[in-house]
């Protein structure tokens, strides 16, 4: 006899209704499923935060589950590129249960091998290409499966001032430590750190080595291996990837925290506790980190043993990126004193930073959407404009409005409200002259251009709180740098 999720899996695959009362009985079975799973994780952050220096063992079996496998497919991004093998999400979900179900078989006997990754050439800001990995459908599902697992584990060891690619953690939480920690703590120097190529330098024999600190299960061990060796598939030319992870896959951030928190994390707090003479606060997000200091003399010594450890694991600081600049409180009336003129800047998650003051005269950290990286979006939208520009103006405005509100979301923070009306007037100018343009006799005086703009384009609004308003509730008092 069946019982009655078997029923509902059944009805499912042959594309037939479900039943009349099923649709109560089926949330219901989803949501014990769902909590199923994380009581699975719970078992496992307990046995993680019981011993830290344990591997963990009999871990595989969590990944394979159905369950989860059917999660990360749905956690997927949908409308992504596919890999080598062309498969989409949608074709992959038309017979989605039979998939999975030889998915986790695969997974459980030994049969999945991954398949190389796909690599394309992003354009970067300063006119060089990011290369970008395109993993098959199957391999994105087993690796975020993978990650959800591991996260568990690893979440009790990263260390607070590590932001990048964490779960319920976000640049602006970066931001706002970095904010923070500069304004309250004695801080006069910042070093501002750039790995080179980091993604593309990471050592397998050094990441597996850090992985097997704390994961005992050689089936997780083993395909973490085979996706560092899968390769990559260039202009139809496999090649090997004798190091570094393709980015664009669910187990790079991962892999890239794992490594980080080994070479510099665990490094950078001890360094803190036993050789820093002052204050000295730390901020991680990836593979960009600022430090800061009280005194220059421990940003120069910690600097150049940086180096020399960043060697020893096949990392290297980049040379023009990598400065130390004074920074804080006092650094302005310091330079003014030396005749060096107003503090140097630094950038941070797309913002610059620089000392500035209150209306009241209290010091404040200013943060300012970076100026080249404004001009190249700017400039990216005039493009997409022009390709937009014989479509009916409701349709123009909707795709502008996004635009705007997609922009504010991220950039709406407290004192940057200048550059963020620049950003619309811009867009108004640019979507005016093309209007104009799609006809020799065209009638698009201002008055009318104001009433499509106060139309479709929404005005600039300040969205985040302040960082110290926002960084005492998400830590709960406890220290964002510590």
């Amino acid at each position: 006899m069946m019982r009655p999720e078997q029923t509902h899996t059944a009805e499912a695959v042959e594309g037939r209704e479900l039943a009349k009362g099923k649709t109560v009985e089926h949330a219901r079975v989803r949501t014990q499923r769902r909590s199923a799973l994380q009581q699975a994780l719970d078992r496992i952050r307990a046995a993680a935060r019981k011993d830290r220096a344990m591997p963990l063992t009999a871990l595989w079996h969590h990944v394979y589950d159905i369950e989860r496998l059917r999660a990360a497919y749905y956690g997927v991004n949908r409308g992504a590129s596919p890999g080598v093998d062309g498969q989409t999400w949608a074709a992959y979900g038309e017979h989605l249960e039979a998939n999975l179900r030889d998915l986790s078989e695969r997974l459980q006997r030994g049969a999945y091998h991954p398949s190389p990754v796909q690599r394309v050439y992003i354009p970067k800001g300063d006119g060089r290409q990011r290369p970008i990995g395109m993993p098959t459908l199957e391999d994105k599902i087993v690796q975020r499966a993978t990650v959800e697992v591991l996260n568990a584990i690893y979440e009790q060891d990263f260390r607070g001032f590590s932001y990048g690619f964490r779960p319920g953690r976000s640049p602006h939480d970066a931001l706002d430590a970095v904010t923070v920690g500069i304004e309250k703590r004695n801080i006069n120097w910042v070093l501002d750190i750039d790995i080179r190529g980091f993604f593309d330098a990471i050592d397998h024999g050094w990441l597996v080595k850090f992985v097997e600190h704390r994961i005992g299960d050689r089936r997780v061990l083993r395909h973490l291996r085979r996706w560092l060796k899968a390769g990559v598939l260039e202009d139809g030319q496999w090649r090997e990837q004798a190091e570094g992870t393709p980015q664009g896959g669910s187990i790079s951030p991962l892999a890239a925290n794992i490594y980080l928190h080994y070479v510099l994390d665990l490094w950078a707090e001890r360094w803190r506790r036993r050789d820093a003479r002052g204050d000295m606060i730390i901020v991680r997000f990836a593979d960009d980190a600022i430090v800061g200091f009280e005194y220059r003399d421990d940003a120069v010594q910690f600097w150049a043993e940086l180096r020399e450890r960043f060697q020893q694991f096949h990392l290297e600081l980049h040379p023009e990126k990598t400065r130390l600049i004074e920074f804080g409180r006092f650094a302005a009336e310091r330079r003014q004193r030396r005749g060096q003129g107003k503090p140097e800047t630094f950038d941070f998650l797309g913002f610059t930073h620089m000392c500035s003051k209150t209306r009241t005269g209290k010091f404040t950290v200013r943060r300012k959407t970076i100026a080249k990286r404004l001009r190249k979006k700017l400039q990216d939208i005039k493009a997409a404009l022009r390709e937009r520009m014989h479509w009916p103006i409701p349709q123009q405005g909707a795709w502008l409005r996004s635009v705007l509100l997609g922009h504010y979301r991220y950039y709406a923070v407290p004192r940057n409200g200048s550059l963020l009306k620049v950003f619309r007037e811009v867009i108004m100018r640019y979507w005016c002259r093309m209007l104009r343009r799609r006809s020799q006799r065209h009638r698009r005086t201002w008055q009318r251009m104001y009433a499509l703009v106060e139309r479709w384009l929404p005005s600039p609004r300040i969205l985040h709180p302040y960082p110290a308003q926002r960084l005492r509730v998400t830590t709960r008092g406890r220290s964002p740098v510590r």
